[in-house]
């Protein structure tokens, strides 16, 4: 090998410097974190997630913009993604398995992808985050169309995996759309302030500082994220009509614990016992809605589904509200 062609390996081999990226950099109050007690440790770390909740507040009008240009696609059927390596994507997969059971929405309404597969949701798999195309196959696989919304989840803002997924889509070459204008909205979640990147539609810094244990963002990072991802799910739950007032009205009681919910929250609307809300759920097929409205209205298992269905999934509409 001569000197030029050795000179290429090694630039070859050197990975982008990310010493200015904000969740990479150290913490002056956590400079002698190895010396410290179990409670001094416990503390530290307690003190330093308050930036969690202001990073929150401060990202709240990004988070609002980025639900108010979903919600409507959202609520004519299209389908919220998230994607993202590492503690990021396992995130996102955690916020959409949890949307089925609390809101009773098809799994196919909220996705997540994760670089590496389901086996990254157990066993790190860092080197599939270097890749700008590693996304594509599953995201293609999505026939993504203009009613949908992919969030790329990345907390230093900078993963390869993430970005090029994000230009990928606005690219207009994941499915049926051949016109970037009239393909899904796209966003970007980030720790790290930075510039919106070309594939981003919408920006969201949770900008949370430096780490306790330098680069570690599974921890306020991670935690930020699943706040905002949290709040981004919920809220779209809510303005699609699967709450009423703040009770979980679309749970599916799919065991002991959530057939008890049920019960409660069937009680709570119609002011029947415990045991009167159990048989009545039995009647209207286990679904709370409908057994809510057997009750206030005096109709049907059948009548009340028939109502809910012309009224988009809505009970206050229903209820005359």
């Amino acid at each position: 090998m001569n000197k030029s062609t050795l000179n290429q390996s090694i630039h070859a081999s050197i990975p982008p410097d990310r010493s200015a990226v904000l969740t990479e950099q150290r913490n002056p109050r956590s400079m002698s974190l190895h010396q410290m007690s179990a409670a001094e440790c416990v503390a530290l770390i307690a003190r330093e997630d308050r930036a969690v909740f202001e990073a929150m507040e401060r990202a709240g009008p990004a988070i609002t913009r980025f639900i108010e240009a979903v919600e409507p696609r959202f609520v004519a059927g299209g389908r919220l993604v998230y994607f993202g390596a590492g503690t990021s994507g396992r995130l996102g997969v955690l916020d959409a398995s949890e949307t089925p059971p609390t809101f009773q929405v098809p799994p196919d309404r909220v996705i997540g992808i994760i670089a590496g597969g389901d086996e990254a949701l157990r066993k790190s798999s860092e080197e599939m985050e270097d890749n700008p195309r590693g996304a594509v196959e599953a995201l293609t696989a999505l026939r993504l169309t203009a009613r949908d919304a992919v969030l790329g989840i990345a907390a230093g803002g900078t993963t390869p995996y993430v970005i090029g997924g994000l230009e990928f889509v606005k690219s207009g070459a994941t499915g049926s759309n051949a016109d970037a204008s009239a393909g899904p909205i796209t966003g970007l979640l980030t720790c790290s302030p930075m510039s919106r990147p070309s594939g981003a539609d919408h920006l969201i810094v949770l900008e949370t500082g430096a780490e306790v244990l330098t680069g570690s963002t599974r921890m306020k990072a991670g935690t930020a994220t699943k706040l905002a991802l949290n709040t981004i799910s919920t809220t779209l739950m809510v303005r699609s009509g699967r709450v009423y007032e703040n009770l979980m009205v679309d749970v599916r009681a799919s065991n002991e614990k959530l057939k008890d919910r049920a019960a409660r929250i069937v009680s709570t609307l119609t002011r029947l016992s415990r045991e009167e809300s159990l048989r009545l759920l039995g009647s209207g097929d286990g679904t709370v809605k409908v057994a809510v409205l057997m009750k206030r209205l005096g109709v049907s298992a059948g009548k009340a589904g028939e109502m809910l269905e012309a009224a988009k999934g809505r009970l206050g509409v229903v209820l005359g509200e």
